[in-house]
């Protein structure tokens, strides 16, 4: 889903996720499947992170390496650089000091400073979009908004866990089994119409593209039509 939402972002502004430099922190669920996902839409993707340091693999993070060390062994990312000569282990912060076009913060609440916004925007970086709770902070995000780099919220970039379970309610109640690409297609669609509904709102009533109010007006708009419709006056 936050693949889906990133590249609809990137295309209604005239770019693509496809060929681009993609830099992701941590290497926990969201993360490796971000990877996979960048990566079958034709980005590169070049980091991933875990409590101790991170990886930048030049030649593009291998996701087969990388689930067999994180959900097969459950090993630290050091053997990740052991297994890959084109791969460096460093320990600590720094996933965002690498230039990238795009970041994809999937890792922790507040993981992205203000210090971090400075470095993306010094490399270049076009867009940032949110796969966790909350990974950047409000400095950091008004800096990026400020100098013109895209910005996807968590509330609607990362939505699509929660429209997964829909989806498998929605199959549950009709007794189906929806084979991997029948997903796929749903949550793209899904993803779409989020990025719409937010980039609606806040041309409305800001009068322009800003996804963070927009996704704000979006949701709270969905919820009071949700009260209007059980009869709150």
């Amino acid at each position: 889903g936050l693949l889906y939402f990133t590249d609809e972002m990137l295309k209604c502004n005239g770019h693509s996720i496809e060929g681009k430099t993609v830099c992701v922190s941590g290497s926990g669920n969201v993360a490796i499947y971000a990877v996979e996902k960048a990566e079958m839409l034709g980005a590169k993707v070049v980091t991933v992170s875990d409590s101790s340091g991170w990886i930048y693999d030049k030649d593009g993070i291998d996701v087969a390496l990388l689930k067999d060390i994180k959900e097969v062994k459950r090993a630290r990312l050091t053997e990740y650089a052991a297994a890959r000569p084109s791969a460096e282990y460093h320990e600590g912060k720094g996933v965002w000091s690498v230039k990238c076009d795009v970041a994809l913060p999937c890792a922790t609440q507040n993981e992205l400073t203000l210090d971090d916004a400075k470095a993306l925007v010094a490399n270049g970086v076009i867009a940032v979009a949110e796969g966790a709770n909350m990974p950047t902070t409000t400095e950091a995000t008004e800096y990026l908004q400020q100098n013109k780099v895209l910005f996807a919220p968590g509330k609607a970039a990362n939505a699509g866990g929660v429209a997964c379970s829909c989806i498998e309610m929605g199959q549950n109640a009709g007794h189906t089994v929806y084979q991997h690409q029948d997903v796929y297609d749903q949550l793209h669609q899904i993803m779409v119409n989020i990025h719409k509904a937010c980039k609606e709102a806040s041309e409305k009533y800001y009068g322009k593209y800003d996804l963070v109010k927009g996704a704000n007006i979006a949701g709270f708009e969905k919820v009071l039509n949700a009260m209007l419709a059980q009869g709150v006056c």
